[in-house]
């Protein structure tokens, strides 16, 4: 309880505002672990949160020990470690530590000065427990004997101030400064007394008093009256630090008046701690002190050693060596990272402050002279900022997609000579920013399909790269909404969002859709998103679904229509054509065509590719007058479609020579009905029997160029043409040049009919072909038979 007392006696505040930031607290040692020193937030007139968000810490100078600490919560410095101002300073009567108050954002440096106040916490100690004199008998009154003094590891009021000897008859006790002389007060006899002990006590001046003794055992001998005499008072020596063990620091000497036994000299230490035993030693006879351990210039630069030089019979002198030990150049800088950002966004402007470098050298002078550097070829400098610290900034802009991580290799030399170095690596990486779009490896796509393909098949595929980093270079695919002849363009493909392959939705029709365009868009999973476009064309190719579909004649049984073959036909006439168009395009459409069955098969030929059906020779009286052909369309597909058709020809001059055509005609339900175009006919025979003479008239005198009167007749309607219908040469089609002369026959052997008024364009829609024809005709017979019956 007496200790804290004591403690809370000297402990003290005291800060002082210095202009480069410096503080000064002053306090007791051995203060327990956690005691507080001071609130170093209240006296910076910070808050109390401050060091906790600016990460204040506390750096040590010189040393690798820490004995404070900051409580971040509420400002305060606390002792972290044991304080022993003996250990720590020695006999130095002011002890001071120099401690570093480090605060980031904005960076701030205050230098803190701890005074470590001493307390009486060591005893008076003597070197001996006894101390032995031997003391000539004939020593006069008065003579003095020195001894040697106590040492207290305290110092100034609390180290040794007094000194005692108990009551005796002969000895008194003289003390003057650090001199402690044994007073004869009263001749010895040796014969009375031979030995003589004496207690002698060193009293501090601490608060409690502490002591301690010592035993001098004093023997009478006869006259030893010289004491040894050293050369020197002080000697001073300088030792470079790291020397070599058995390197001689100093020679000390001594000498003695005395002869014999009596003038002989040896030397040892006085008082000294048990560092100075371990790194020096004294040779006893000859005064040599040379190094037997690590001499270390950061640890100590100079010692103070009490020699002591006795005679053979006790008596004894003292002189005090000093050693400075001379710095050398072997500590290498230490780089040490104080502070980091890590990692640092790519988007941050040059000059931004991404870490804290500290370097220190435990060297002095030039030797402790450091230059800090960093490589080139990175966008990072080194700044100096205050005392040992820099600043890593950045000097460029970064962009994580050129590099992405950067090992910066710091480089810290001192001026010493030979200088030293050292380096430290410090790892940055560079976090991604989402600045990059994502880019389609192809300014255009074009996907080709056959039509009729199974929904769902592949089409083609489209990439995108993102060179950012995770979700930020994360590619989407998407279809951008639009139309494809007016349906939404999501009813014909389908993109796969994660690879990016387009897949038909539906099956494709060549005939309705041969072409069309979409847009892909491609987007990143950043915040925001970016993205890119780009046009995928979609081709159709055609595929042989589609059959030829004969135009001209109509398909068997349902037309009524002949051909009129004139009997003076020569070779090579031209008697008809096959019309036939296929919705199919390119090679499957290409139609050929093929009589595959004819009644005479010698007498007519069909063109391959054009359909007109020529004589191949000059039709004889021999020749049946009823020809049937049946003609075979194909197209030049893989596989090949065909169609056929029946084509009815009569060779005839002229009507009245046409016999019964019930076996042409397919339709037997019309018997009642021919009957009455019978006697139509024959009442109207007298017009067309002149009109027939005249055509054999024109016949008669065009004889000798008989191809040209049948070239040519009634044109076939537009209305047998598909509305999409080309033309085009050499696919079996029919030119608009050729015109056709169209019979209709009632199977009646004396009469007959020929129309020969023009079509109308509206008599069948234009999806419709000659299939619908029967029923034109139908209305012509209605039309005759009111007549008839009128």
């Amino acid at each position: 309880m007496g200790l804290k007392m004591i403690a809370s006696c000297f402990y003290f505040l005291l800060f002082v505002n210095a202009a480069y930031g410096d503080m000064s607290y002053s306090f007791p040692e051995e203060m327990k672990r956690g005691s507080v020193i001071g609130n170093m937030a209240k006296d910076l007139g910070l808050g109390t949160g401050a060091f906790s968000n600016r990460r204040a810490r506390i750096d040590t100078d010189g040393t690798d020990k820490r004995y404070c600490d900051i409580n971040l919560n509420n400002g305060e410095l606390i002792v972290a470690d044991r304080i022993d101002r003996e250990g720590l300073c020695g006999e130095k009567a002011s002890c001071i530590l120099k401690q570093e108050l480090v605060l980031e954002n904005p960076l701030e440096l205050h230098r803190i000065s701890l005074h470590i106040q001493d307390i009486n916490d060591n005893s008076p100690q003597f070197k001996e427990d006894l101390i032995n004199l031997e003391i000539h008998e004939l020593a006069v009154r008065g003579a003095r004997f020195v001894l040697e003094e106590a040492h207290d590891a305290d110092v100034g009021q609390n180290s040794v101030q007094q000194y005692s000897l108990k009551k005796n008859d002969h000895f008194n006790l003289a003390v003057d400064e650090n001199t402690i002389e044994l007073v004869l007060e009263k001749e010895l006899d040796r014969e009375k007394q031979q030995e003589i002990n004496l207690i002698l006590t060193a009293l501090d001046g601490g608060s409690p008093q502490r002591s301690g003794t010592v035993v001098i055992h004093v023997t009478v001998l006869d006259a030893n009256d010289n004491a040894p005499v050293f050369s020197q008072a002080v000697y001073k020596a300088s030792l470079p630090e790291n020397s070599p063990v058995d390197t001689v620091v100093v020679t000390v000497s001594a000498t003695d008046a005395d002869e014999g036994v009596n003038g002989e000299v040896t030397y040892e230490f006085g008082h000294v701690t048990d560092d100075v035993k371990k790194i020096f030693i004294i040779d006893r006879k000859i005064g040599e002190i040379r190094v037997i351990g690590t001499v270390d210039y950061e640890t100590t630069s100079s010692f103070e050693i009490r020699v002591k030089a006795k005679d053979g019979l006790g008596l004894s002198s003292y002189a005090k060596v000093v050693i400075s030990i001379k710095d050398v150049n072997d500590n290498a800088p230490v780089v040490s990272l104080k502070s980091i950002t890590n990692p640092i966004p790519e988007n941050v402007s040059p000059g931004t402050e991404v870490g804290i470098i500290n370097v220190q050298d435990r060297d002095s002078e030039t030797n402790g002279q450091v230059r800090c550097f960093i490589q080139q070829g990175v966008p990072f400098k080194l700044v100096p900022s205050i005392k040992n610290y820099y600043s890593l900034v950045t000097t460029g802009q970064l962009d994580r997609e050129v590099v992405s991580d950067y090992n910066i290799t710091i480089t810290a030399t001192d001026e010493g000579s030979p200088p030293l170095s050292s380096s430290k690596t410090v790892q940055l990486s560079v976090a991604d920013i989402n600045d990059n779009p994502p880019v389609f490896e192809e300014q255009s796509y074009s996907a080709y399909v056959s039509e009729n393909n199974k929904p769902g098949s592949t089409l083609c595929s489209v990439s995108a790269r993102d060179p950012d980093w995770r979700q930020n270079g994360t590619v989407i695919y998407s279809l951008l909404p639009g139309e494809v002849n007016g349906a939404p363009v999501s009813s014909y493909l389908s993109v796969n969002g994660d690879t990016g392959v387009i897949h038909a939705v539906r099956s494709f029709d060549y005939e309705q859709l041969r072409s069309f365009k979409v847009q892909v868009m491609a987007r990143d999973n950043g915040s925001p998103p970016l993205s890119s476009n780009v046009s995928v064309s979609v081709f159709i190719s055609d595929v042989n679904d589609n059959s030829p579909q004969i135009l001209y004649p109509a398909p068997e049984g349902n037309s009524f229509m002949t051909e009129l073959v004139p009997k003076a036909a020569h070779e090579g006439s031209l008697v008809s054509k096959v019309i036939a168009v296929d919705a199919d395009s390119g090679q499957n459409a290409w139609l050929s065509y093929h009589i595959v069955k004819s009644t005479d098969p010698g007498l007519f030929t069909i063109g391959l590719h054009s359909g007109e059906i020529r004589t191949q020779r000059d039709i004889s009286e021999s020749d049946s007058m009823k020809q049937n052909l049946i003609v075979s369309v194909k197209d030049n597909g893989q596989p090949s479609l065909s169609a056929t058709c029946s084509m009815y020809l009569l060779i005839s001059d002229n009507l009245a020579e046409v016999p019964e055509l019930k076996d042409i005609s397919y339709d037997e339900k019309n018997s009642k009905l021919t009957s009455y175009l019978i006697i139509a006919l024959v009442s109207v025979s007298t017009f067309f029997l002149t009109f027939i003479i005249i055509i054999l008239g024109v016949r008669f005198c065009r004889r000798r160029k008989p191809r040209l009167l049948f070239d040519g007749a009634v044109a076939i309607p537009s209305a047998y043409l598909p509305p999409n219908y080309a033309d085009v040469d050499g696919t079996g089609t029919l030119r608009s040049t050729y015109n056709y002369d169209a019979y209709l026959t009632t199977g009646s052997r004396t009469s007959d009919f020929k129309f020969v008024t023009s079509y109308n364009d509206n008599t069948l829609p234009a999806d419709q072909t000659l299939r619908k024809s029967p029923s034109d005709f139908a209305e012509v017979f209605g039309e005759l038979e009111e007549s008839l019956e009128v």
